[in-house]
């Protein structure tokens, strides 16, 4: 579990838990945003978050809050997610429209890379990327991802990016 929390030059990621409910809602009711990752009414948010919690609990591992160190502020999240239809691991991220090309998704979701190769077994990482969604194809290409598959994803096709674990973390 990640027992601190991950801190790089401008941004603070901790887990995400149920009290973060309104702000994850808020997140996801911006079109912009739930375009590729959906919307949530309150009563999903708090089960979604329930099953991020017990992710963390269970695997070590799950999604982050990603904060503003300058203010505090709830920008998004980024994290691992793991998904059993596919036995692997995704590396996610969404940010708030608003906080979109100041370089934060790239900067979270570095940082949870990071984490997840020094902490985790994984081979690998996934990125599952909704088509059309080249802001966040950027950012996975900028973190080292290439295309692996097409997949489905609760019904919707996702292309498969994939980040082999680099040699500085091979055990």
């Amino acid at each position: 579990m990640l027992k601190r929390v991950i801190e790089t030059e401008r941004l603070r990621l901790r887990p995400l838990h149920v009290s973060d409910a309104d702000a994850f809602v808020a997140l996801h009711a911006d079109p912009r945003v739930n375009r590729f990752v959906g919307a949530y009414s309150h009563r999903q948010a708090v089960e979604r978050l329930t099953a991020v919690e017990r992710q963390w609990a269970e695997r070590g591992h799950g999604l982050c809050a990603v904060e503003l160190r300058s203010s505090g502020d709830f920008i998004g999240r980024s994290g691992l997610q793991y998904w059993e239809q596919f036995d692997e691991v995704e590396l996610g991220w969404t940010l708030r429209a608003e906080h979109w090309g100041h370089g934060y998704a790239t900067e979270a979701a570095q940082a949870c890379l990071e984490w997840g190769f020094a902490t985790l077994d994984d081979a690998y990482f996934t990125a599952l990327l909704r088509p059309g969604d080249e802001a966040s194809v950027r950012v996975a290409e900028r973190l080292g991802f290439s295309p692996r598959r097409e997949d489905l994803l609760h019904g919707a096709a996702v292309t498969v990016y994939a980040v082999d674990r680099p040699a500085a973390f091979r055990r």
